[in-house]
């Protein structure tokens, strides 16, 4: 039975590092976390990360609710996104910034100005989305793209990622870096980061867990490149470092997972 994590380079699809269980996979997605922040910390100014929705998150947001995650964090050192978001009320449970905050935001020392969630009522989606690219540039300045410390990514049975769906026009989006969209296979509105803002990330992380995504994980990463039909493989940071943590379940199908038994 396999205990340790252990690394596997894809080369440029990134650095692929396998932990036993959802567990432990929520635990290094925290220490991501708290690594960027402390690296921003250092340099005296604020770690600017986007969060995603999932199972792994809310595990992750109950480590940092609790101690020692909780006084580890330099909270004053954050400023928190989302990278999608669905066309819902903040307080309804399908919304991604929501459940975070019910789940551990409202829980630890951050300042709520330091929380951009989409905005979700009032306005369309699309002025939502150019509202948020605004506060992302205010946020961030001195670059043309906006440069986030680390973004959390999720990844789909279909192989989306963040609300990068198969077969939307927001998959080759060149100029926007947050669109509001509608996606006719879930007949419903999405909020996204765009690839020009996620491959401008010092650091993007997939966070992939179960062995449900053990199939599309390896056609990402293992199979030809297609960014229609998988959409996760448009990730690839310009010069900024792609991980992916993934527990041994999501990697039993991985050609490269040499030792699996």
């Amino acid at each position: 039975m396999k205990t340790a994590a252990r690394t596997i380079d894809y080369g440029s699809r990134g650095t692929v590092t396998v932990v036993p269980d959802a567990e432990l996979l929520a635990v290094h997605a925290a220490h991501l976390v708290v690594s960027a922040v402390d690296r921003a910390a250092a340099a005296d100014r604020r770690a600017v990360i986007a969060l995603s929705g999932g199972s792994t998150p809310k595990q992750m947001g109950k480590l940092f609710a609790a101690e020692p995650m909780r006084s580890r964090m330099a909270w004053n050192s954050i400023e928190v996104f989302w990278g999608d978001e669905r066309w819902v009320p903040l307080d309804d449970p399908e919304s991604n910034a929501g459940e975070a905050m019910r789940g551990f935001l409202d829980r630890v020392p951050v300042a709520k100005e330091r929380l951009h969630p989409f905005a979700t009522g009032g306005i369309d989606p699309e002025q939502s989305a150019r509202d948020l690219e605004q506060e992302i540039r205010r946020l961030t300045p001195g670059t043309a793209i906006p440069q986030f410390d680390l973004i959390l990514l999720g990844m789909g049975d279909d192989g989306h990622t963040a609300s990068l769906f198969p077969g939307t026009a927001a998959i080759h989006e060149t100029e926007r870096l947050v669109v509001g969209h509608r996606v006719d296979k879930l007949d419903a509105t999405r909020l996204t980061f765009t690839p020009p803002l996620i491959n401008a990330a010092r650091k993007v992380a997939f966070l992939v867990g179960g062995a449900s995504k053990a199939e599309m994980l390896a056609a990402v990463l293992d199979g030809p490149v297609d960014f229609d039909m998988y959409p996760s493989q448009v990730v690839r940071p310009r010069s900024g470092d792609l991980t992916w943590i993934v527990d041994e379940a999501a990697a039993s199908r991985l050609e490269r997972n040499v030792d699996r038994g």
